[in-house]
């Protein structure tokens, strides 16, 4: 960690995640999306499938005997427009291969994704001028401009890209940022897309680019830390996380390792991260999932200038539709729009400003341009029944004026954590409504308040974390204003005679 930056920045709240492009023409989908953008300023969203045949973009046809390539937009713009309609924008990842276009017939995913390149070299080309072109005839120029462009998603793995093929990658780099840029060269390009620590991808790509002299505009990987599995079957994968530094550790070398190939100057986007990189991985539906990934949205910034969490929402069906409730789905949000504790860990930490008052590597607290105080603490514990079980956060916040007013919401493994609750119920794979209904009040934090009383012109803050545990506390100027409410006697109310005010302490 760097002590020197005291700016915090959320490069995680400009994109996510989400399933093929085609799950976008469900009324679902935005249901979902909508819950994120209420607590995270999302710009971008990310998916695969753009050019998949399901969407019936590329067809191949005969026509009086000569072989013709027929084009059809239509649920490619019923998709993008739907994304214009709420706000946000696309990160447009150009991938798989139409299969009428493809050299082979390898595919990944229950909906097939083609991963060859293409048999013509040409027809691709044609397919990203046609398709460009579209957009800004479409959207117009200005706007097209705003889409980051993303050349195909981890050609560094033999399943997402035919025997993991560098230099058929790399061709294919070259082939579409110059079709793009004859278009329009002001739109933003970028690659590689890799996954996993082959980090001679990077210098092999980066000196790919400067021997062709080709524009990068942008650095894009993927980034997550999961190990190798404990076990696994085709409808469920266990598997440990490293420790929650590493992930900002490889942050760190990825942009020093650009920075020394001369590309110092290219922004870094993470267009994929979260922990395991399995979607029946039941750590994603834990409370332990939300206080892992608490260090990374606290340092990211300090590498990375865009990232986008996989996936927001379990709406997600690259191994089949899921067959239960909780299945270890990517999501913050699960089905049924339950909120999962990792869709808290985000809210939290979008509620932060940008001044830095504290940071340590388990709280960050920082003041609002309307002079709050945000502080999140959190305390990821791996093992059950270790010394750090329970942790005491404490802090020291700088406060001018009287009393201060803490406002505190929290997740751990018995507040805001409906996977438990759903355990608890015998894991029903179709719960009834008036289940689902639980589970949704299951999945709301903790909240509780307290009145701190300054010294020395210090707030001092001693917070009591629970295993798993992640807490978001505000603190504003303390205001009594019983005075002002007229003919106000608690004494008179049932059940409460002349007790005081209740202000119970958490701390």
């Amino acid at each position: 960690m760097n002590d020197k930056i005291r700016t915090f920045t959320k490069p995680w709240a400009l994109c996510v995640g989400s399933d093929r492009v085609s799950t976008m023409l469900r009324a679902e989908y935005w249901e979902r999306f909508e819950t994120l953008k209420a607590v995270m300023p999302v710009q971008y969203i990310r998916c695969h499938g753009l050019l998949c045949d399901e969407l019936g973009v590329v067809r191949r046809r005969e026509r009086n005997g000569a072989d013709v390539i027929l084009y059809n937009f239509t649920y490619l713009d019923q998709a993008f427009d739907a994304m214009r309609a709420h706000g946000v924008r696309p990160y447009v990842e150009w991938g798989f291969m139409p299969t009428d276009l493809a050299s082979g017939d390898q595919t990944i995913f229950w909906w097939k994704g083609n991963v060859t390149p293409p048999k013509d070299w040409n027809e691709w080309a044609n397919l990203v001028v046609a398709l460009t072109q579209h957009w800004i005839d479409r959207y117009g120029a200005e706007e097209v401009r705003q889409w980051p462009f993303e050349v195909w998603n981890e050609p560094n793995l033999t399943n997402f890209w035919k025997d993991a093929d560098q230099d058929a990658y790399f061709h294919m780099y070259e082939v579409t940022v110059t079709a793009i840029k004859s278009v329009d060269p002001l739109i933003k390009v970028g690659g590689p897309a890799i996954c996993g620590g082959q980090d001679h991808w990077i210098d092999d790509f980066l000196a790919f680019v400067l021997k062709r002299r080709l524009p990068l505009d942008i650095f894009t990987r993927h980034l997550y830390t999961g190990e190798p599995p404990k076990k696994q079957t085709e409808d469920i994968f266990y598997q440990a996380l490293a420790e929650p530094r590493k992930p900002i550790d490889e942050l760190r070398e990825v942009r020093a390792r650009i920075d020394g190939n001369g590309f110092a100057a290219v922004p870094l986007h993470i267009t994929e991260f979260n922990t395991s990189y399995n979607p029946v991985c039941p750590v994603h539906d834990t409370p332990y999932n939300a206080a892992y990934l608490a260090s990374l949205l606290a340092e990211a910034g300090e590498h990375a200038d865009l990232m986008s969490f996989w996936t927001f929402s379990d709406l997600f069906e690259e191994q089949d539709v899921p067959r239960a409730l909780f299945h270890g789905g990517f999501g913050m949000i699960g089905r049924h729009g339950i909120l999962k504790p990792t869709y808290h860990a985000f809210a939290f930490f979008s509620r932060m400003g940008s001044e830095i008052v504290h940071q340590d590597e388990r709280c960050l607290a920082t003041r609002r341009a309307d002079g709050v105080i945000c502080a999140v603490a959190w305390n990821p514990c791996r093992e059950v029944g270790a010394s750090d079980d329970r942790r005491v956060a404490s802090v020291s916040i700088p406060w001018k004026g009287s009393s201060a007013l803490a406002l505190r919401v929290r997740v751990n493994e018995t507040l805001g954590n409906p996977w438990e609750a759903w355990r608890a119920m015998g894991r029903p794979l179709n719960p009834s409504p008036a289940q689902i209904e639980f589970l949704k009040i299951a999945a709301a934090p903790g909240a509780e308040q307290a009145v701190i009383e300054p010294e020395n012109g210090t707030l001092a803050l001693r917070v009591t974390l629970e295993r798993n545990e992640i807490t978001l506390i505000e603190l504003t100027p303390f205001k009594d204003e019983s005075a002002g409410y007229p003919g106000l006697e608690d004494s008179l109310i049932d059940g409460y005679a002349d007790e005081p005010v209740r202000r119970p302490s958490f701390l």
